[in-house]
């Protein structure tokens, strides 16, 4: 995103794709316009929520007539820099790590994993995914300037270590899927997802906050 993008709130701007992702079905539907109960509906927000969120961006919609759709589906393009090609590279080719190849996001058509490192030597120099594996000691080589987000799928052990080998090749952001806690400068962002955690605080949820 842009410096005007990150003026938004950090909550809007996780939803973004949520929506994006919506009205790219929408509009392989052929549907022309949405309202702001539909996209609630569909992304499971509240209508005022979304509402709120265009609203950063201007007039998207005009009241009783809903929002078009390509004209949304055109702006969030725009905003979300779908335009242009994100180059990703994956520490780890263990379970998880090749499945992430294997997916290699697909739906996202600006996120793409181009390069993965490890050390199992039953992997190094194979592709996966159609992603070639390098050995983890070629990090510094092979990493390139294009390169900026790093997906980590490493033991938690080695993960603050290659981290700070990341962070010197310039890495700006890392999705970070290992239990660590990184530390990192200030102007790297990394977003931790523990699995486990999600997955234990769903089941407390379940167990104390009951539907209806």
């Amino acid at each position: 995103m842009n410096n005007e993008q990150l003026k938004i709130p950090q909550a809007t701007a996780k939803r973004l794709p949520l929506y994006y992702r919506f009205l790219k079905n929408l509009h392989a539907s052929g549907k022309q316009r949405v309202s702001s109960a539909e996209l609630s509906d569909a992304v499971k927000v509240d209508s005022a929520t979304i509402r709120r969120d265009f609203s950063y961006f201007g007039a998207l919609g005009k009241k009783g007539y809903g929002y078009n759709v390509n004209y949304l589906l055109s702006f969030f393009r725009k905003t979300l820099d779908q335009d242009e090609i994100t180059e990703v590279a994956l520490v780890g080719v263990g379970n998880l790590g090749t499945a992430f190849l294997n997916y290699n996001f697909t739906k996202n058509n600006n996120t793409k994993i181009v390069m993965a490192f490890d050390v199992d030597k039953a992997k190094v120099g194979a592709k996966v995914g159609g992603v070639p594996v390098y050995h983890l000691d070629e990090l510094e080589e092979r990493l390139h300037d294009e390169i900026s987000v790093a997906i980590l799928t490493v033991p938690a052990h080695v993960a603050q270590a290659i981290t700070d080998r990341l962070v010197k090749k310039g890495i700006k952001g890392i999705l970070n899927f290992t239990p660590a806690r990184l530390n990192v400068p200030d102007n790297i962002r990394v977003h931790h997802i523990d699995l486990a955690i999600e997955l234990q605080s769903l089941v407390y949820f379940l167990k104390n906050y009951p539907s209806k």
